[in-house]
């Protein structure tokens, strides 16, 4: 970082308005938040706002700061995924044009972009920003990360990261050189949601949570990609391990496809339960409530742990450096990329949490 010029850093009032693009998707807005705490930190009174993608603003509801915590002060919803569905209906223009005055409502003197795609660059353009506004973003992509070049058009501040940089880091390499900051030590965990925050999901009861049984497992054996599956017969083995041990075996789904896999793995595991589809907000509490998470690398897996409950993470055919959780001693990160980890391997890290 000592290359970077503090041009941008001298014009910034002591109190900036901050905006932060992170539209999506789960994993990526959840590794996103660090650097909430990161600006926090340095600068208590400044104003921090926030555009999402609409179906992720129930992660950060719970962070506004009209809610006792010092986080966010605005969150603003982003449409796109639905206004693409509907580009030639009236309504979804009348929405647009909503969402450019919500957004157009502040002048921003620091924009961070740390997704490095065309959409979130856009959105940079759209902010309405002061005259010395630094507007930093990704310079480059990292490996297995999605980048799209052009992004860097829209940026007068564009940052160098590493190739292999864990999601958590690069939005920190972005956050500190539109300050032009030292890097924030990696060693130093991240702040996350709040622990009073945390500690109130587990009273926070729902209509899902009424069939678990205490003691409970989550096993999160879907994603997006089916390579990074881990095979249902090692879930079934590991199904079979805990439950011996007194454990509810609890197998979430969020689709069709999802629903017939957890079937078929509770078939071979007493007394396993695949509890109703849950929202986001309710997977909270069901989290909150688990005695343990093991998840592959998807989005409610890193949830677990960015709340800081226990959870085994898997990696099966993406590399683990990426989105590891080790911010805490109760994450265990097994298997990395093309390299699924053994039944053995897992059940002996469960234990770990459980015991």
């Amino acid at each position: 970082m000592s290359d970077l010029s503090s041009t941008y850093s001298k014009g910034l009032p002591s109190n900036p308005k901050i905006l932060l693009v992170k539209l999506s998707s789960l994993g990526d807005v959840l590794h996103n938040l660090p650097i909430v705490w990161d600006l926090r930190r340095r600068l208590p009174h400044a104003q921090i706002d926030w555009v999402v993608e609409e179906g992720y603003v129930h992660l950060l509801e719970p962070l506004l700061s009209k809610n006792g915590f010092s986080g966010i002060d605005r969150i603003i919803p982003f449409g796109l995924r639905r206004w693409k569905k509907n580009l030639f209906k009236l309504s979804t223009w009348q929405q647009f044009f909503a969402f450019k005055k919500e957004l157009q409502a502040n002048s921003y003197d620091v924009i961070i972009e740390t997704q490095g795609l065309l959409k979130s660059a856009i959105v940079c353009a759209l902010a309405k920003k002061s005259s010395n506004a630094v507007i930093s973003g990704l310079a480059n992509a990292t490996e297995f990360s999605g980048y799209e070049p052009i992004a860097r058009l829209f940026y007068n501040q564009s940052v160098q990261v590493p190739m292999q940089c864990h999601a958590v880091d690069r939005s920190r390499w972005v956050t500190c050189s539109a300050f032009d900051w030292p890097l924030v030590d990696r060693t130093i965990a991240p702040q996350f949601y709040p622990k009073d925050y945390v500690d109130s999901l587990s009273v926070n009861s729902g209509e899902v949570l009424k069939e678990l049984k205490s003691p409970y497992v989550l096993c999160f054996h879907s994603t997006a990609r089916q390579a990074k599956r881990w095979s249902n017969e090692h879930w079934i083995s590991l199904g079979n391990e805990l439950a011996s041990s007194g454990y509810q075996i609890v197998l979430p789904w969020g689709n069709a496809a999802e629903q017939a896999v957890s079937k078929e793995i509770a078939l071979h595991v007493p007394n396993a339960l695949v509890p109703p589809a849950f929202s986001i907000q309710e997977a909270f509490s069901v989290i909150a409530g688990a005695a343990l998470t093991v998840g592959v690398d998807t989005g409610l897996t890193h949830l677990a742990a960015v709340l800081g409950k226990p959870t085994v993470e898997i990696y099966c055919d993406s590399p683990r450096w990426k989105t590891e959780g080790y911010w805490s001693n109760n994450i265990r990160n097994v298997g990395d990329i093309q390299s699924p980890p053994q039944v053995a391997e897992v059940i002996e890290a469960s234990l770990s949490l459980l015991n």
